[in-house]
């Protein structure tokens, strides 16, 4: 299988992997990307079946989307990574922690959940982007991505973030719902040993505040940020507050 990715900054830098969300691209991290690629080299890729990477395998599960993930690594010569993700990047990124725990450095796991609920409407979702294609879902998904203020505030945002997600295969987004639907780590993150920062939206209805406080109560040494304003892409919405946050944590402070 191939990943589409992308590399930034000094090769010599720390490596950092950056993990997107359900629906997005690489793109969802422009706003990072100058403060995070002058201080390590990132690594910014598409998760299977998403932009032109290939399809993921069917049946498709977030251990599998993480073991690709490996093998990226692996053909790119990277040893041990810190990740910073958002919602299935973060799933990625927490199954990375449990499965290669000596490749994993750190963790920034945002906008997430160790369990999205029942499969049955993961399944309804891949059933109805197959019949119908991306647009049947995507003015509700991203109704859930970004906060009313910012719809009102900044509509060309929501409009570009609109058009990633109905650009995404549908298969491949199918695909990556199915994976969604089976994911319940909540037991076995205990084991996670790596320092972790787990993000909030203060206003995210796709993966409430409760879901990062028990994220938070069964790593060991975790730490929980909320970043007020912001909705299920709080990268995006508050850019500044979410780079600061994952600066701080990944061990390169800045000034607010």
């Amino acid at each position: 299988m191939t990943l589409d990715y992308r590399l930034h900054g000094d090769e010599t830098a720390p490596p950092l992997v950056l993990s997107n969300s359900l629906g997005t691209t690489h793109a969802l991290w422009d706003a990072q990307l100058p403060a995070l690629a002058a201080r390590f080299q990132v690594l910014a890729y598409d998760h299977p079946g998403h932009g032109v990477s290939d399809l993921p395998t069917q049946p498709c599960t977030v251990s599998e989307l993480a073991r690709e993930l490996l093998r990226l690594l692996d053909a790119l010569e990277l040893d041990r990574v810190s990740i910073c993700g958002v919602s299935l990047g973060a799933m990625v990124a927490m199954t990375m922690a449990l499965e290669a725990p000596d490749r994993v450095d750190r963790l920034v796991l945002a906008c997430t959940s160790a369990n999205f609920g029942p499969p049955d409407p993961w399944l309804e979702r891949a059933r109805t982007v197959r019949s119908d294609g991306m647009e049947a879902v995507a003015d509700a998904i991203v109704g859930r991505w970004f906060t009313p203020a910012l719809a009102r505030t900044d509509p060309q945002t929501v409009a570009r973030f609109r058009e990633m997600l109905a650009s995404t295969p549908p298969e491949g987004y199918a695909r990556c719902c199915e994976a969604v639907g089976g994911w319940d780590a909540r037991d076995a993150i205990a084991a996670i040993a790596a320092p972790t920062l787990v993000v909030a939206g203060a206003e995210d209805p796709a993966a409430p505040i409760e879901h990062a406080e028990l994220i938070a109560s069964r790593i060991s040494g975790a730490r929980l940020r909320v970043i007020e304003g912001a909705a299920h892409l709080a990268n995006v919405e508050r850019p500044a507050a979410f780079t600061n946050a994952a600066l701080e944590h990944l061990g390169q402070e800045v000034a607010a």
